[in-house]
């Protein structure tokens, strides 16, 4: 990966290289076993490994490079990283903020390994004045599921359920220095269906945001490198020239976790209600690629939650 200048200004530009992790051989198999790993149903190997084979291919038919970073570990890193089962949910694990990679805590314990082994590979893949090194603090997670770049001026990060408002203290600074000249904090209710933020809304486009409606009561705490301020979700994005697309119905998983590969085209899952874009007049020309990730999402995240860019165009 030291070929690779990381660079991402927004959630839409054209996708040029993406990490993913292809998920573990081993299965779950009942739904007791799946509740008590906090997964929504219980899933096969090698039914996921076919949707991952779905996901990589549909991704580089689009020409967008893929890097299984399972492949760069060493192999006693390997050993471990085969039996860790969320380790496909790669997004939580850095987020690349202008040209800067800022890596991440995990919010639980039982993902903390995975944060490790990756961001030990980007410590030595990348040059060192792109890979922001800071000490891991386990009492002051940040999961980049939270975390949604709006373009070059604004980033959008919850504090939530896996995400400490401590964890974005720490990091703040870091992202002004990055380019950034607002940070929006939300504080979004702490239950398995608002896990993340990209549980709750989603970048689907220049200028449109889809959100589930709630969110229109929620208020933003806005940071900027000497204020801060109040304000409300869909005014802040107002200001940074994003409207909202409210859902009133939805599947949280298919319908709002998706990825764009351009500013014309997103990867969505076929579960996903397609009809819910098209309903808004900015998303209807968007050109849709549906493929079948039904038993990752079982797992209790969605397309974007896989992948995670490096450089986008």
């Amino acid at each position: 990966m030291r070929s690779i200048n990381p660079s991402c200004w927004s959630e839409h530009d054209e996708l040029d290289i993406v990490m993913v992790c292809k998920p573990t051989e081993l299965s779950i198999p009942n739904l007791q076993l799946a509740a008590e790993v906090q997964w929504n149903a219980p899933v096969h190997h090698e039914k996921a490994q076919e949707n991952f084979r779905n996901l990589t291919i549909a991704l580089k038919s689009e020409g967008i490079r893929v890097i299984d970073y399972s492949d760069l570990l060493s192999q006693e890193d390997q050993q471990l990283s085969r039996q860790l089962i969320n380790r496909f949910f790669v997004r939580d694990l850095a987020c690349v903020f202008g040209e800067q990679i800022v890596p991440g805590v995990a919010g639980t314990f039982m993902r903390a390994p995975e944060y490790d082994m990756a961001h030990r590979l980007m410590e030595r893949s990348f040059a060192r004045d792109t890979f922001v090194k800071w000490d891991d603090d386990a009492h002051h997670p940040l999961e980049f599921g939270d975390v949604l770049v709006l373009n070059k001026d604004a980033v959008l990060i919850n504090a939530g359920l896996r995400t400490s408002i401590e964890g974005i203290y720490k990091v703040k600074d870091d992202l002004f220095q990055a380019g950034f000249s607002e940070i929006g904090v939300m504080n979004l209710p702490r239950r398995t269906d608002t896990l993340h933020l990209d549980m709750n809304c989603n970048v689907a486009g220049d200028g449109i945001v889809v959100a589930k409606i709630f969110m229109r009561h929620f208020p933003v705490k806005v940071l900027t490198k000497g204020t801060v301020r109040y304000g409300m979700f869909a005014d802040f994005l107002k200001q940074h020239g994003f409207e909202v697309h409210w859902l009133e119905r939805y599947n949280t998983i298919p319908d709002i976790n998706f990825l764009n590969l351009s500013p014309d085209t997103i990867l969505i899952s076929q579960n996903a209600d397609q009809s819910l874009l098209k309903s808004h007049p900015m998303l209807q020309h968007k050109r849709i690629i549906s493929i079948d990730v039904t038993e990752l999402e079982k797992a209790g995240g969605g397309i974007r939650c896989m992948t995670l860019p490096l450089k986008r165009k």
